[in-house]
């Protein structure tokens, strides 16, 4: 024993480091100290805690009407008109005899399609004193008013309206809008005052018109929230919004469904006491008891990826073209996949998940009570556990050989995992696992190494691998994570820039050797500059030509962003660069620049004798061939259009749609101007004038469109494309394109 304790004092500073490592995560459980590390690790170990453990089935009882493509491009774009979805209601329950409905969609602006308002409007002026022309309205109007006519729908069937929420995101925020109405709240003011419980508070909503929700029998808000890394986990069951408290759609669907006459708090007695637990644990629905976390959130339960629920398209519905049994009785969630229509999330099970379908989960664990709890009290288990654990590690591992002490720590980590699945499956509860696995390991790397020069190695390492093409502000970044990089090849959205002296042949016939090399060196040297500037990595120099790309290897979600402003800088310093060229007597020099957005792959190739740190790939190649065109456009710099999109707060001219060499997938050009802020007013007209000069073009009306593009011509600051567009039509005149041309150009030439 007393050798044991000599011990433990020789290990004293090892012994403190391990328990400082203990008291970081103690902090971090209670709230003191967010570590990022450990939440976005959590993220990961209940995700695949759920996809190891999810049921993968699909089920019955709820059927998702779907909105998707086919619906559209059957039905005609989204909104449809309310009389169409009065059918649809008609159908589901009377061809197909649905239990109950719920929409996650909002209704919140009036239905103008039928053109009502605007007969109406001329009832109150040039048909003011026409007594025909008002009783024909007043005849018409019952059939004109879709609105009612859904509204008049709804109230014959057990409908459940969706709505939404607004939060403000500082306390700062303006006024948020109220629109449309809500429902009568699940809860009143008051009901839950002293439970200090941590209700979503609510400044605004997004609700149905007032007519709508209430001829419905429910309305429930369908507001996911989204964890720290863009996830939905969670949704929650109750929104505070003045003083008042909202059930979710899912919550009011099951209450519905389960013919539960109120939502009613079950309150329980903390596990480890505490005068401030609020002790809401379950919201009690019927026969079905939903758990909550502190912010009254419920963990959903996905039965697996996308399609774990019956889908039909809504044009089949309408058309009655479903099978009968399929929708008989069920639960139907009425939604949307159309990407058009942005109702994709990211999720656990998928990284696009259709929102409609987070709701049918929700609905489907409420029936069956298969919910996972995580409730407030889980905090304390969870210090608990670390320090049980972290005590052993922290003091044990130290007095250890090598071995023992790998042994040791492998056994407390593979304790902790085994327990908390244990938990999960038997008693589906929710305990934390990320950061009692990573303080056991972290406190056995602090054992092992005992804080030998990492940081120092690290960065050796780093500038090593990638110094020579990434500028020293970004290698001393990565030097923080030098674990976090490597020159193994992998796929990554990425950002590439190719630029290309114009006319360098002739150029470089004026100069003599060392002059030629004095100019390259002058250019390359402020290129170089702007693309390290904005984060750019240069890939390689290639004669007068330079490629660069962004997004490895340090990660950069303005990839696209810095890849634009790069190039914008670099046209700026060459007009600085041709006054000193001019100057000194060199030739002015102009640049073409091609930047495209895409999957890359990047890393260490080359053969067993040379390799380099590049990039490669379809979005590589068509960035060269977007900077190859830059010449036959007369512009300095072109970019793609997933490059365009990625960028909206910069103005853009489009400059063509191309079909270029190798690629049979046409795709769109555009030359970015300025920021939209820095526009004037010439060039918004101008760019008015072009876009309708194009679509003029693309519709092969050659007068009007050559009329456009010569007034261009003539007044544009750029006009040579112009040009161009007018040597074009004259020869589609003389040879027109086929009737079902859809305006793209072939380039032969790369």
């Amino acid at each position: 024993m007393a050798e044991l304790i000599v011990r433990i004092k020789e290990q004293g500073i090892r012994i403190a480091l391990c328990l400082a490592v203990l008291a970081l995560f103690v902090f971090h459980a209670t709230n003191w100290l967010r570590l990022a590390l450990v939440d976005q690790l959590e993220f990961i170990a209940y995700d695949n805690r759920l996809t190891l453990t999810m049921p993968k089935t699909i089920e019955p009882r709820i059927v998702i009407v779907d909105i998707d493509e086919k619906s559209l491009t059957a039905e005609g774009r989204w909104p449809w008109g309310r009389d169409k979805l009065a059918v649809l209601i008609e159908r589901m329950f009377n061809d197909y005899k649905v239990g109950l409905v719920g929409f996650d969609i909002v209704f919140a602006e009036p239905d103008t399609s039928s053109g009502l308002n605007v007969l109406e409007g001329l009832a109150q002026s040039e048909f003011k004193d026409n007594q025909i022309f008002h009783n024909r309205l007043a005849v018409m109007r019952p059939r004109l008013d879709y609105d009612q006519v859904f509204a008049d729908t709804i109230k014959k069937f057990p409908v459940v309206l969706g709505y939404y929420f607004n939060f403000a995101t500082t306390a700062d925020d303006a006024e948020i809008a109220k629109i449309g109405a809500l429902p009568a709240p699940t809860f009143v003011k008051g009901t839950f005052t002293g439970k200090h419980i941590a209700f979503r508070p609510a400044q605004g909503y997004g609700a149905n018109l007032e007519k709508l929700q209430q001829a419905a029998v429910l309305g429930g808000h369908f507001n996911p929230t989204p964890d720290a890394d863009g996830v939905i986990r969670r949704v929650p069951m109750l929104i505070e919004h003045e003083g008042a408290y909202y059930a979710s759609l899912a919550l009011e669907m099951a209450r519905l469904a389960l013919a539960a006459e109120a939502i009613l708090p079950r309150y329980e007695p903390p596990l480890f006491g505490g005068s401030g637990y609020p002790g809401l644990e379950w919201l009690q629905v019927g026969p079905s008891a939903v758990p909550v976390d502190r912010h009254v959130q419920t963990l959903i339960p996905y039965r697996g990826r996308c399609g774990s629920f019956p889908y039909v398209s809504a044009t089949d519905v309408l058309n009655g073209t479903v099978d009968k049994q399929v929708m008989d009785g069920a639960i139907v969630l009425v939604g949307t996949t159309a990407p058009g229509l942005l109702d994709l999330r990211s999720t656990p099970v998928d990284e696009v998940y259709p929102g409609v379908e987070v709701h049918a989960n929700l609905v489907a664990g409420i029936l069956s009570g298969e919910l996972k709890q995580l409730p407030e009290y889980t905090l304390g288990a969870e210090v608990l556990l670390l320090l049980l654990f972290g005590l052993v590690m922290a003091i044990v591992a130290p007095i250890l050989s090598p071995l023992f002490a790998t042994l040791l720590a492998g056994g407390l980590i593979l304790a902790y995992i085994g327990l908390n699945l244990i938990v999960w499956t038997l008693a589906d509860f929710v305990l934390p696992v990320a950061s009692g696995v990573l303080m056991l390991v972290a406190m056995f790397v602090l054992n092992m190494s005992y804080g030998y020069f990492i940081e120092t190695r690290g960065k050796q390492k780093i500038t090593g691998l990638f110094g020579h093409y990434v500028p020293p502000s970004l290698v001393d970044e990565m030097a923080k994570r030098p674990e976090a990089y490597s020159l193994e090849a992998e796929s990554r959205e990425m950002s590439v820039l190719f630029s290309d002296i114009r006319d360098f042949t002739s150029i470089s016939e004026k100069l003599k050797p060392k002059e030629l090399s004095a100019l390259m060196n002058q250019f390359l040297t402020p290129m170089t500059q702007a693309i390290h500037n904005h984060r750019g990595t240069i890939d390689k120099y290639m004669g007068d030509a330079i490629m660069a790309f962004w997004g490895a290897p340090l990660d950069d979600d303005a990839h696209t962003l810095h890849a634009v402003q790069a190039g914008l800088e670099m046209l700026a310093r060459v007009k600085e660069l041709n006054k000193v060229f001019v100057a000194k007597g060199w030739p002015e020099i102009r640049i073409g620049i091609g930047v495209n957005s895409g999957s890359m792959s990047v890393g260490n190739m080359g053969s067993e004798f040379r390799v380099a740190y590049t990039a490669l790939g379809d979005a590589v190649n068509l960035g060269s061939r977007i900077e190859s065109l830059t010449k036959g456009y007369g512009v300095a710099m072109l970019v793609s259009e997933s490059t365009k999109e990625a960028v909206p707060e910069y103005a853009y001219r489009e400059i063509d749609r191309v079909r270029v060499k190798g690629k049979e997938q046409p795709i769109s050009i555009y030359e970015p101007l300025f920021l939209k802020s820095e526009l004037d007013e010439k060039w918004r007209s101008e760019l008015k004038l072009h876009r309708e000069a194009v679509r003029l073009y693309r519709a092969q009306d050659w007068d009007a469109a050559e009329m456009n593009f010569l007034s261009l011509q003539r007044s544009s600051r750029a006009p040579g494309l112009y040009k161009i567009y007018v040597d074009r039509v004259a020869q589609f005149r003389r040879s027109p394109p086929p009737r079902n041309w859809d305006g793209v150009y072939t380039h032969s030439i790369k």
